[in-house]
């Protein structure tokens, strides 16, 4: 039987007189590689966005269930907080230190996971020293599995395109997330690199044991990922469903999809 790792209930987000998030009912499962999409301004970042703690819903709540835990509400916590529990995300526009290595950048991902203190860091005893190789080591790990080993000593701001994507998500996936949000990981990308995102996704999901939802406009990469898909329109949901059943709904194909794009 399948676990439920996400549970969003009722959101609603008010920004002053506009309601960019009307009622929205969300849940996942272990293990799924879900999708959210809809028309530019339909409400989906600003989805992402309270489920990750850049805002605070006006009302509903937010409920997540990490492996070996109990089910537990994040609702109005840090992103750092939410990050730490284990719930990593990505970013339309990417968000690189670019004047730092590719191994810099996934290492202060990794630090969301380190124990030492203040004084630790001030004093830098033999249990600090360790960590901070014991972070470089699971650092350059995640970058193998990503492919970018290559690049370590690079500057981020020196990567192709597509690998400042794939480092993006190297670094949320150094915060050991049991659940990561990528919002738009193929925008800009070649159809080239929208296909190695693909089977980088799926591998994610497949040998980390990470569950992916995603927002994207890429509908051939959203058909073929998906096992379910959520469609937003004017910040409330139209409909849900296998890739199938969302293709051939007509609010659907009349609120975004187009009669070409899903032919």
């Amino acid at each position: 039987m399948s676990r439920q790792i996400l549970n969003v209930h009722d959101m609603t987000m008010d920004f002053g007189g506009l309601r960019a998030v009307n009622h929205v009912d969300i849940s996942m499962d272990q293990g799924e590689i879900i999708a959210l999409i809809g028309p530019n301004g339909a409400g989906k970042t600003t989805f992402f966005n309270c489920a990750t703690g850049v805002y605070t819903p006006t009302t509903g709540d937010i409920l997540i269930q990490p492996p070996d835990a109990s089910q537990r509400s994040i609702k109005g916590q840090k992103p750092s907080a939410i990050a730490a529990q284990g719930v990593a995300r990505t970013f339309q526009n990417i968000r690189l230190f670019p004047n730092m290595t590719v191994l810099e950048n996934v290492m202060i991902g990794r630090h969301t996971r380190l124990k030492a203190g203040i004084l630790g860091a001030i004093f830098r005893n033999r249990a600090t020293r360790e960590e901070e190789e014991q972070v470089i080591h699971d650092s350059y790990a995640v970058l193998k599995r990503m492919q970018l080993e290559q690049h370590v000593n690079d500057l981020a701001s020196n990567l192709p395109y597509g690998a400042q994507r794939r480092l993006e998500i190297a670094r949320a996936l150094a915060t050991d997330p049991f659940l990561l949000l990528l919002d738009e990981p193929a925008a800009g990308m070649n159809p080239q690199e929208t296909k190695n995102l693909e089977n980088l996704i799926k591998r994610i999901r497949d040998t980390e044991a990470v569950s992916i939802f995603l927002i994207e406009h890429d509908m051939n990469l959203v058909m073929s990922l998906s096992e379910r898909i959520y469609v937003m329109d004017y910040g409330r949901l139209i409909a849900t469903g296998t890739p199938q059943e969302v293709r051939n709904n007509p609010e659907v194909i009349k609120a975004y999809l187009g009669e070409e794009v899903i032919a």
